[in-house]
């Protein structure tokens, strides 16, 4: 009978154990200890990932080198656009930015030349959700792939043979687009009442 009313006690909600003390409080089955009980609940920044052999970009942005700002978003959103700030900047110097390889800088710059302000800072910006946090992870996703899009090698001069492959194309395209519309406006002519 002990081992049954001590099984009974363990299963039930922390609010039933207590016995001598006012202060109940209810524990979920669902609480993340429960759920997962070897791992450890405290929140953490883990450390960057080590740098590669060739020293090319690993993926790892260091955010306090980054200047992010957040303002209200513009486009549809109800009230929401109006109280709260989601649209996300993010910048940097680019040419002070210590943690890109030279070569990956220059040819950045070259790409993205359309994002540098005069003072030489490159601004990528998202307002694409309606949620700060969303936000700001699209913006340095695009961050990551522009660095990664400077780090391609550049393609060498495309072969005779290519570029007739790619002009062939291109008119076949052409010549299908101008089928379609002369199609539509057939079409269109058919509906029309007959002119007496």
């Amino acid at each position: 009978m002990n081992k049954l009313v001590t099984t009974l006690l363990r299963r039930a909600p922390v609010a039933w154990r207590t016995t001598n003390s006012h202060a109940y409080s209810y524990r979920s089955d669902l609480a993340l200890d429960t759920i997962y009980p070897n791992s450890n609940l405290r929140l953490y920044t883990p450390a960057p990932p080590p740098a590669k052999p060739d020293g090319s970009f690993n993926g790892y942005i260091p955010i306090n080198k980054l200047n992010i700002t957040y303002s209200r978003s513009s486009g549809p959103g109800g009230q929401n656009v109006n109280t709260v700030s989601t649209k996300v900047d993010i910048r940097f110097h680019l040419e002070s930015a210590s943690w890109l390889p030279e070569a990956t800088r220059k040819r950045l710059a070259e790409l993205q030349k359309g994002r540098i302000t005069k003072d030489g800072f490159l601004v990528v910006r998202s307002e694409l959700t309606r949620s700060q946090q969303m936000n700001t992870a699209d913006a340095m996703e695009r961050l990551r792939s522009f660095i990664r899009q400077a780090e391609q090698p550049l393609s060498a001069e495309p072969s005779p043979e290519t570029e007739e492959m790619l002009r062939r194309r291109h008119e076949k395209a052409t010549r299908e687009r101008l089928a379609i519309k002369r199609n539509r406006s057939n079409t269109k002519a058919q509906r029309q009442a007959p002119l007496v």
